[in-house]
């Protein structure tokens, strides 16, 4: 198996990681983050959450916080866009890309996947590419009703430890979310299992992202 890995060996990392709510980065990429920050100390993290009010608000600095404990710098950022209306204010959506362009220059972009059906993350995903146009950008996965998990090329095996970590967070921190009926640890051990055997990974866990280009 090929291996990439953004600059030199346990060097720091700048990453930028984006999601359409406030649960979408935990859920997609959560263990690949605990991991890197992990293997990589003093990197930073930029955290954006693009739609979340209220509790849902909360739940995202909350859970932000905790995931982002060993990195060096961490900055979260939540905007309060209407969810699931996302292609409709794509004007104002694009602004706040054009901030992030400006204040960042990341090493790695986490962020949603360009064929995923729901049209937030859809959204995201374009923009993203329509920003950063000379980047790493990894695109992650959401499991959802409408199945839309297709073939991806790059994984993240996971040690045991850090998976089940990752779980247990999002369980706790989301408790907005416990009553719908795909919400619970077995939807996330799962998906981390069934990518685990793509990608022969030796503790039986992984996560996985779409990578349209990268220079060698």
């Amino acid at each position: 198996m090929l291996s990439l890995c953004p600059g030199s060996a346990n060097s720091p990392l700048k990453i930028l990681c984006l999601g359409a709510h406030s649960d979408d980065i935990e859920i997609g990429c959560g263990g690949t983050l605990l991991r890197l920050l992990a293997e990589r100390p003093g990197s930073s993290v930029c955290w954006v959450v693009f739609s979340a009010q209220g509790e849902r608000e909360r739940e995202a600095i909350e859970s932000a916080n905790e995931f982002l404990v060993d990195a060096a710098h961490r900055e979260v950022i939540v905007h309060h866009f209407r969810e699931s209306y996302f292609p409709f204010q794509g004007a104002e959506i694009k602004d706040s890309f054009e901030l992030l362009k400006k204040q960042s220059e990341p090493d790695l972009i986490l962020s949603h996947h360009r064929h995923d059906e729901h049209q937030d993350h859809r959204t995201l995903a374009a923009l993203v590419w329509n920003t950063f146009r000379r980047h790493l950008i990894f695109e992650y996965e959401i499991p959802k009703y409408e199945g839309d998990l297709g073939k991806p090329n790059a994984y993240v095996p996971l040690p045991r430890s850090i998976a089940l970590r990752k779980v247990e967070l999002i369980v706790r921190h989301f408790r907005s979310q416990a009553s719908r009926t795909w919400f619970r640890p077995e939807t996330f051990d799962g998906l981390m299992a069934m990518r685990s055997v793509e990608c022969n990974a030796p503790e039986g866990f992984a996560e996985a992202f779409h990578v349209r280009k990268f220079v060698v």
